[in-house]
């Protein structure tokens, strides 16, 4: 409820809220739906401004009016039950994973490909035209169609019956070059620098391009990606070098460097490898073994150390606040940017 001006109100839901609102709790939640009635008509202002006419109202104020219940029971029942608590931000975790109804549905649109799901994602149908290993490729590989082409099938079997047409790629490009050049700076902004879908690539925007699940890769999966769907590509570059194709001969060397930075990573030798600061030695990450509970930040270092995804994102292992408990091995300082090599990890494990 805002204190000030004509006390607007709406169900709280857990939001950080200003110095200017304040929260009415009941006592007993089978109240809520006759004290909602009550603040949210014109009555409660009134009520309350008779109490105190100051440009903000006190907290206690808004508590200190005339409460008639067995009269606001009677008006809530007749008002119909509570709205359930919604959301079409895909940030947020009561977003139900439908592109069509969402604030951001491009974004939506390729998560969903990807195999992503939101807590509260309902059975749309849309998940027959989900990649099953979280691995997409912006050029055809593997017998899979182009990135551009599975995503706008996805978006139109999400929009089928919908009252609006599927959006638009802003600046006028393609959905190819949206993926291409803008998906994962737009991914990483809106999701607060916390990539879940990285985007992966040899650094040629007519080389080799991929969208990955980060959820579902695992080290199995990195090896897939290194060496069956980036394996093809190398192959089609040599063939097409032996061909004497333009290009080909820089591409090809632009993917096998990809590959190596892969299986660098796959290793996990530093600065490719994963460090924890509050895992001990024997517990530390020997090679691509990713703990998702660790983060985002943490995991992602190898890749960006490697300098193969499509932007940035803006992350960085500082120094954090406080101190570690007293006897860590890394010292007293929380300091992230560390390195350990696969020699120490072994020998702490054996």
């Amino acid at each position: 409820m805002s204190q000030m001006g004509n006390l607007p109100v709406t169900l709280y839901d857990g939001d950080i809220f200003s110095i200017s609102t304040a929260a009415i709790i009941p006592h007993d939640p089978a109240h809520l739906p006759a004290i909602w009635a009550f603040c949210s008509s014109p009555e409660f202002a009134v009520e309350v401004r008779k109490i105190d006419q100051s440009l903000k109202v006190t907290n206690a104020t808004l508590v200190k009016v005339p409460f008639d219940l067995e009269r606001w029971q009677k008006v809530a029942e007749e008002m119909g039950p509570l709205p359930e608590p919604y959301s079409e931000d895909p940030t947020q975790w009561l977003f139900k994973g439908h592109p069509a109804r969402a604030t951001e549905p491009l974004q939506v649109a390729v998560a969903r490909l990807l195999g992503y799901r939101w807590p509260e994602q309902e059975d749309d149908g849309l998940d027959a035209l989900t990649d099953k290993d979280g691995i997409v490729c912006l050029p055809s590989l593997q017998r899979e169609p182009p990135a551009e082409d599975r995503l706008r099938a996805l978006l139109a079997a999400a929009y089928e019956g919908q009252d609006t047409a599927p959006p638009g790629v802003p600046g006028g490009k393609t959905l190819g070059e949206w993926l291409r050049d803008d998906f994962f700076s737009e991914h990483c902004r809106l999701f607060h620098q916390r990539p879940f879908i990285w985007h992966i690539w040899d650094g040629r925007k007519d080389g080799f391009s991929v969208l990955v699940n980060y959820h579902k890769l695992d080290r199995q999966l990195l090896g897939r990606l290194a060496h069956t769907y980036l394996g093809e590509w190398i192959d089609r570059q040599k063939q097409a070098d032996k061909d004497g194709e333009a290009g080909a001969s820089a591409r090809l060397e632009a993917a096998v460097k990809l590959q190596r930075a892969l299986e660098a990573i796959f290793e996990g030798e530093a600065p490719y490898d994963i460090f924890v600061r509050w895992k001990p030695m024997e517990q530390q990450p020997i090679g691509w073994e990713p703990d998702l509970n660790d983060g985002v930040r943490l995991n992602i270092r190898p890749f960006m150390e490697a300098g193969i995804l499509r932007s940035r994102p803006g992350i960085h292992w500082n120094k954090d606040r406080g101190k570690n408990p007293p006897g860590s091995p890394w010292g007293e300082d929380r300091i992230n940017d560390q390195h350990l090599t696969l020699e120490e990890k072994r020998a702490a494990r054996r």
